[in-house]
């Protein structure tokens, strides 16, 4: 039987999420929305169809499906460990999301984690994930890009893998466990491309999408793998993402590594800046990255509460977006925020 209409009827208010904010806000009470899920008909008292499901919105605000531009899924088994409470990014990368690593080499424990992660955030109106899942390594013994490509389906969401990892290991090679040991930057982008070849979709109204998203570029990569990355992610025709500029230890490490430069000058000199790259974080930086951002029209994935929580700091997302950097809200990992939930992630935001 095909699938029929819906129609949202006595809604407190409409908001479009359109630009200007003058259009914000539809002076509409009702809402058709088409078996194929676009909106036909918007109005005051409109006549259920024959066999179209009719939706009673009194009270209620009736907004676009919220879209999460950064997240950690794997994160959610990790809420509230007592060892990252209070801790600032270092010592809570540590203590939490490196140290349990290991556990996801059982692919149920990733299985299980989406799946929390996804139903939380669909609980607070989210209809688009981007996930920056970074576990990946050699002999790993599954695809975690399949496992959470398949429970976003399953749900019904629309879903965006950053394919994150890196080829730079911590500690040396001897000593570092299995799960630790970072890929070769060939066998990275090999993956990278098996995974948009296999995953990948193209078009306006697509469920299922890739980005290009090494952990911290700054970090994870070798300085002269940066460019050829940038390179392969849009030769495949995919975006690019990366943590950036989240607390002060970056500028300490870009000034070591790259002879004194700053983080975004570092992604600037290396061709990543521009509409098709977005940043998480972007809490510390000066007025020249800024304008910088700016003026390339890179986004930020502003992720206020984990900052907050973590104690980074606050992100000038309100300049950045007058400045002409595309601003959008990302939640983070469940483990530095102990919650998947849109709505509070705005409240903050707002704040």
């Amino acid at each position: 039987m095909p699938a029929a209409s819906c129609l949202i009827r006595g809604a407190a208010a409409i908001l479009t999420g359109a630009v200007p904010s003058t259009g914000a806000r539809s002076s509409a009470s009702d809402l058709r929305i088409a078996a194929d899920g676009t909106i036909a008909e918007m109005g005051r008292g409109l006549a259920a169809a024959p066999g179209e499901r009719v939706l009673d919105a009194a009270g209620c605000i009736v907004c676009p499906g919220w879209v999460n531009t950064h997240h950690h899924l794997f994160q959610s088994l990790l809420k509230g460990v007592p060892a990252g409470i209070d801790a600032t990014l270092s010592p809570w990368l540590q203590a939490v999301p490196f140290k349990a690593r290991g556990a996801f080499a059982d692919e149920r424990r990733l299985r299980l984690a989406a799946r929390i992660g996804l139903v939380e955030l669909m609980r607070s109106g989210c209809t688009t994930v981007a996930d920056h899942h970074y576990l990946f390594w050699p002999g790993i013994g599954y695809d975690p890009a399949e496992v959470l490509f398949d429970e976003a389906a399953r749900l019904g969401l629309r879903f965006m893998l950053l394919r994150g990892g890196g080829t730079v290991a911590r500690g040396t090679q001897a000593a570092t466990p299995a799960c630790d040991r970072p890929e070769s930057f060939d066998a990275m982008l090999a993956a990278l491309e098996r995974t948009v070849a296999r995953f990948h979709q193209r078009g306006p109204r697509v469920m299922q999408r890739v980005a290009f998203a090494p952990t911290t570029i700054t970090v994870a990569l070798q300085p002269a793998e940066l460019v050829p990355a940038a390179r392969a992610a849009r030769a495949l025709g995919v975006p690019l993402h990366s943590h950036m500029s989240e607390t002060v230890a970056y500028y300490e490490h870009c000034a070591e590594r790259f002879g004194g430069r700053l983080p975004i000058e570092v992604c600037a000199e290396h061709e990543w800046l521009g509409p098709d790259v977005w940043f998480a974080h972007l809490v510390h930086l000066s007025a020249s990255e800024r304008a910088l951002l700016g003026r390339t029209g890179t986004g930020i994935a502003h992720c206020p509460q984990s900052n907050g929580r973590l104690g980074s700091g606050v992100a000038p997302a309100p300049q950045l977006e007058r400045l002409g950097a595309r601003v959008s809200i990302g939640v983070d990992g469940a483990a530095s925020n102990e919650a998947a939930d849109m709505l509070s992630e705005l409240h903050a935001a707002w704040l």
